[in-house]
């Protein structure tokens, strides 16, 4: 008879840099840079060849999003209107990178949580929105770092990269491949953030995150079931980012705008929400959970809104804080990593039996559930 492998959460770790922006602060730097704008172009803005900028405010940015705050790796040249993007001395290939440096110390937190060395470890997948290069993987720089024999490498699908890693790191242990695998989501998002748009300059920070996904035999008491995991992908141009290492063939456009993030917001809400909602109690219906039960959801944190009206169809009554945490107002939107910083700052209070999700979704579109139990 064959061995039966079943995967599970046995910890979480969260890395946050030390430097944040609030929304004053924000709201402060873009306005500057919207006047000079404006003073640099009134002929033309006068004449209607160009289109004067609009100033933002601390109220437009709260209501739109419910962020207040973020967290980023190089607060000085964002706020500073003559660069307004992330700058920090270029690393020689004999240095560790940014991305794996943030991503080995959420990692660290997670092998120490779960009492685990890196020899334990057999796996390492970095599963982010942004990567620093096309190759080598981050993941293998991780793997190397953290001092890993074994295998690694990286996946990307936006801000579902997270909860796709679950499950990949989970079908692994499942298929007897692994029986431990690091999942592990440095997001500087900041770097792919366009400072200088009104409607988006809001939205991002930076951070990075790690889930231990294990065999049960060897997990330690304190864990999570993976009770299901389902994931989902559909074609959309409403949220993109064109940047790319092949963008160095058209050297004229390497600086357009849609080479940062961009995206159609009110269109990505109407058609996302519905989507995910409808994806949840599905999955829930497949293996056989009330999903009006569910003691606590960890949700993709992009949109108090957004957050909301999933809760709401879910549970079927609007959600409170404590089945529905948020760190949105002082993380911002962080990607993949965001429904994993919910999880890691509030699940510790769980009793043993409670059922929670984490569900993940954006740019794609693309969708991630994972249905835990907590043991």
């Amino acid at each position: 008879m064959e061995p039966t492998y079943r995967p599970v959460i046995s910890s979480t770790g969260l890395f946050t840099p030390e430097e944040s922006i609030s929304n004053e602060e924000l709201v402060t730097s873009f306005n500057a840079y919207v006047a000079k704008f404006n003073a640099e172009n009134a002929a033309a803005i006068e004449a209607g060849t160009v289109e004067a900028l609009a100033p933002s405010s601390v109220e437009f940015i709260e209501k739109a999003s419910g962020i207040k705050a973020r967290h980023v790796m190089a607060k000085e040249p964002i706020l500073d209107i003559e660069t307004m993007a992330p700058r920090w001395p270029e690393r020689s290939n004999d240095e560790v990178s940014v991305l794996a440096e943030i991503g080995v110390k959420a990692a660290q937190q997670a092998l120490e949580n779960a009492g685990r060395k890196a020899e334990d470890v057999d796996a390492v997948l970095c599963a982010a929105s942004n990567m620093e290069r096309p190759y080598p993987a981050m993941a293998i720089e991780i793997q190397q770092a953290l001092g890993i024999d074994g295998f690694g490498f990286d996946m990307n699908v936006a801000c579902s990269s997270a909860t796709f890693g679950i499950q990949t790191a989970a079908d692994y242990i499942r298929a007897g491949n692994a029986r431990s695998v690091l999942v592990v989501s440095p997001e500087i998002t900041s770097g792919h953030l366009n400072w200088r748009d009104r409607d988006s300059h809001f939205i991002f920070g930076d951070v990075a995150t790690a889930v231990l996904v294990e065999d049960a035999a060897m997990a330690p008491a304190d864990h999570w079931e993976i009770l299901g995991t389902k994931l989902k992908t559909v074609f959309s141009n409403n949220i993109r980012n064109n940047f790319g290492y092949l963008n160095r063939a058209h050297p004229e456009t390497s600086g357009a705008a849609d080479k940062l993030f961009v995206q159609e917001g009110r269109k990505v809400f109407k058609e996302v929400v519905p989507m995910v909602a409808k994806m949840i109690i599905e999955h829930a219906g497949q293996i056989d959970i009330d999903p009006t039960g569910l003691r606590r959801m960890w949700l993709h944190q992009a949109n108090t809104g957004m957050n909301r009206l999933i809760a709401h169809k879910v549970l079927g009554h609007e959600a409170n804080d404590d089945e529905s945490p948020t760190v949105l107002d002082t993380y911002g939107n962080t990607s993949s990593a965001g429904s994993i910083i919910a999880f890691h700052k509030h699940s510790k209070d769980l009793k043993s039996g409670d059922n929670g999700l984490i569900c993940s979704f954006g740019a794609g579109y693309s969708a991630g559930t994972v249905f835990v139990r907590k043991a």
